[in-house]
């Protein structure tokens, strides 16, 4: 039998801690990250055991980080070059990253992988208008290496809305990967990710993903980029109506189930006679 009186252990502490930034619902990082600082009253613990979760949080998440002018990229394990920074393919530039202040600094001027290059700038001009034509406030960022003659291409989206005044927050994810040698067909992976937390008087929270594989022709630079583009409008407009549609059928099935469906009397309210019952007579007052 558990003994619920033991002390914990700091190791414990910082799992537990650890686990709770971990799922911390979008935009919700700070709160959560407060309310476990409180609960655990120990800021050196806290910063020097749990900082590991800070980081996986912040790169599953894809948060965004705004750099140099107007230039914004995502924070991801694809772009993460260690000791604290991250490189950006699109603007060529590494940057340190605060996982706390959700803050870049220290940018700096880099270089990419040449060998995959050409391939990966193609699909990054194609997937700035994808992003920019579906996306209110979407961020999209394609990463690309090379091993010998093999090339890896990763494409990345992060969408939020996060409106806390109404209780609300929500966040939509896209990662796709396709690596080819040459021209003929590949596999394109591909894996969907919606995450919306709704607080007011309750707790409430859709997690949802899917997973696609389809396959790609892989040819020439634009053509391949094109491709590529086109199959993954399909599979998230495709996941996107599915949402839709599933909510719609749940108002009318799972979540009419979760109420009376008439009162304890057993009849329906006539209306049209509001003024002949108690509930009637006492509004008149």
């Amino acid at each position: 039998m558990a003994d619920y009186d033991a002390p914990i252990n700091d190791k414990e502490k910082v799992r537990i801690a650890s686990n709770f930034i971990l799922h911390a619902p979008p935009g919700e990082f700070n709160e959560v990250f407060n309310d476990v600082r409180i609960i655990l009253n120990n800021d050196k613990l806290l910063k020097t055991g749990a900082s590991e979760s800070f980081a996986k949080h912040n790169m599953e998440q894809f948060v965004p980080c705004k750099l140099d002018g107007d230039i914004t990229t995502l924070v991801t394990e694809h772009g993460d070059i260690g000791k604290g920074r991250f490189f950006d393919p699109n603007s060529k530039k590494s940057f340190a990253f605060d996982h706390l202040r959700k803050e870049g600094s220290d940018v700096k001027s880099g270089s990419g992988d040449s060998g995959s290059e050409s391939y990966r700038a193609a699909l990054a001009s194609a997937w700035k208008d994808y992003v920019g034509d579906h996306y209110a406030d979407g961020t999209g960022v394609v990463y690309g290496k090379s091993s010998g003659s093999q090339k890896t291409l990763v494409a990345c989206i992060e969408d939020h809305k996060f409106r806390p005044n109404n209780f609300c927050n929500g966040r939509w994810r896209g990662e796709w990967s396709v690596s080819f040698s040459g021209s003929g067909s590949a596999e394109l992976k591909g894996v969907m990710r919606v995450q919306v937390h709704y607080y007011e008087d309750g707790n409430v929270q859709l997690v949802s993903s899917k997973e696609v594989k389809e396959t790609v022709s892989i040819s020439d630079e634009a053509s391949t980029a094109k491709a590529i583009v086109k199959l993954v409008e399909k599979a998230e407009t495709e996941y996107q109506t599915g949402i839709g549609t599933n909510y719609a059928t749940m108002s009318t099935t799972s979540f009419k189930a979760l109420r009376r469906a008439l009162p304890v009397t057993r009849t329906k309210l006539d209306w049209t006679k509001i003024a002949g019952y108690q509930v009637g007579r006492d509004l008149k007052k």
